[in-house]
């Protein structure tokens, strides 16, 4: 007789967290835009606490505004139906400002570096996406992380 397979689920700890973060360069983005919500994929660098990454001019600062919002933020890594990690974090969208005060002056710096780990064009004239004029950073203030596991092949428990 076949061994009945179930998922068993579990909280991922905040290092199990960040290391996914760190691992992937693709999430999606959710933000309010009046009564609606939106989603959009994105590419980022995760870095001490903080996502980088760029986008287009275009709704998400058009309807929130220069400084920041709150925002929801969600990374995936999937393997199988029952073998799956998800992490979603909350926290600010802050766009930065190559022109802005010091301290962004130096976060806009350190945000394209790191993109350029990624995509060595970032904000060059070899750029694939020069249309992504917007560079941004998101805050990780809340970050919860789920883990599911077919059982009981994977030793765990119900």
């Amino acid at each position: 007789m076949d061994t009945l397979i179930r998922p068993t689920f579990r909280e991922m700890s905040r290092e199990e967290c960040e290391d996914l973060l760190a691992r992937h360069h693709v999430g999606r983005l959710a933000y309010a835009r009046g009564r609606d919500l939106e989603i959009e994929p994105l590419h980022y660098v995760y870095h001490d606490g903080w996502l980088y990454g760029r986008t287009s001019p275009g709704t998400k600062l058009e309807t929130t505004g220069p400084d920041w919002w709150p925002v929801a933020f969600e990374v995936d890594e999937i393997e199988a139906m029952f073998r799956w990690k998800s992490v979603v974090l909350h926290g600010g969208f802050y766009p930065l400002d190559r022109e802005g005060a010091a301290w962004e002056q130096r976060e806009w710096s350190r945000g394209v570096d790191l993109l350029r780990q990624l995509i060595p064009g970032t904000f060059t004239d070899e750029d694939p996406v020069p249309h992504r004029t917007v560079l941004f950073r998101i805050s990780v203030q809340e970050v919860a992380g789920r883990q599911a596991l077919p059982w009981p092949e994977e030793g765990g428990t119900e």
